[in-house]
Order: C-alpha cells, then sequence, then structure tokens
C-alpha cells in the first residue's frame, strides 16, 4: 500500500467496525456518480458490505487521525463467486469506491494497489475485472498502475449494462 496518503491514510483489510462506512462510500459512489440507479437491485449488493467481507475480501483505506472509512474495494480470486471476470489463476476488484469528500487524494489508486498486493500474496499470475465505460476516473488509476484494455473480454451482465475489462499480469 504505497501511495502519496501513506501519512493520512492507511488501506486494510476491512474490520467490522468499517463496514458501515465501506458500505456508505460504495453506495455514495455508485448512486450517487450515476453509475447505478438508486432503485436497482445492485444497491443492496454495494450496501451489504458484511457479506462482501465474508464471502470476500473488502479493502478500506481510513482516515489514521479519525479512523472513517475514505474508500473501499472488494477484492476477489478468480473462482470465487465474487470473481466476475477473473480466472482461476487472477484476482479481481469489484465495487471501488471513494468517498466525495476523499477524492483527489490517492484514495483509489492506494485501494487498487493493495489489491494488486492481494493478488500477488495469493500467488496468482494476474488481476482481471470489468469497469463502466463512464468510470473515467477509475480508468485513469487503471492505465497509470499498468493495467491494460483487454476489449476481448468485455461483457454485458444484463442488457444496457456494457462492462470494459482490464487486465494485468504479473
Amino acid at each position: 500500500m504505497h501511495s502519496p496518503t501513506d501519512r493520512v491514510t492507511l488501506v486494510r483489510r476491512a474490520l467490522d467496525h468499517d463496514l458501515a462506512g465501506a458500505a456508505e462510500v460504495t453506495v455514495e459512489a455508485f448512486v450517487g456518480d450515476g453509475h447505478t440507479r438508486p432503485e436497482s437491485d445492485y444497491v443492496e449488493l454495494l450496501r451489504d458490505a458484511a457479506r462482501r467481507n465474508r464471502e470476500a475480501e473488502v479493502l478500506v483505506a481510513v482516515d489514521r487521525a479519525d479512523g472513517s472509512v475514505l474508500g473501499s474495494v472488494t477484492f476477489a480470486a478468480g473462482g470465487n463467486p465474487w470473481a466476475d471476470i477473473a480466472r482461476p489463476d487472477e484476482g479481481e476488484i469489484r465495487m471501488l469506491a471513494v468517498g466525495a469528500a476523499a477524492r483527489g487524494r490517492g484514495v483509489g489508486r492506494a485501494l487498487v494497489s493493495a489489491a494488486i498486493d492481494r493478488s500477488r500474496e495469493l500467488g496468482l499470475a494476474g488481476m482481471a475485472f470489468s469497469t463502466r465505460p463512464t468510470m473515467t476516473a477509475a480508468h485513469r488509476i487503471y492505465d497509470v498502475l499498468g493495467f491494460v484494455r483487454t476489449p476481448e473480454r468485455d461483457w454485458a451482465p444484463a442488457p444496457g449494462v456494457d462492462l470494459m475489462v482490464y487486465t494485468m499480469r504479473f
């Protein structure tokens, strides 16, 4: 977890007391930024950080001063039910979210870097994940960190929900 935010932000696996904050920033980012309709069933998955942490791994970026959750991401290894697109030798991130008040501080980059570190810790050969075409701020993070667009793996989980795939090999 190496970023310019290291002095003020700690990235780690979510603890029970982080889960409400992780849920809040995830819903805020996806619904507030217009990526998910408020009435969508997907909002319940976004809100259920406890389930995501039980069944996969929720990583959080927390403010070192007050412990508040600044952002979160769900990490799953290929084969885990939370991994939509990752192959068995890849890690996948889902639901990358940074609260509006913490944007521009390197929180998203720190979370993605932590997921890369986690993939390597598990001995995986790389990462693959999906993103909406409208999530351009996240795309910039992926590009800077060395992910590449992999259009042959693009997919749509539902009509009108087109997802782009990014990958990285280690």
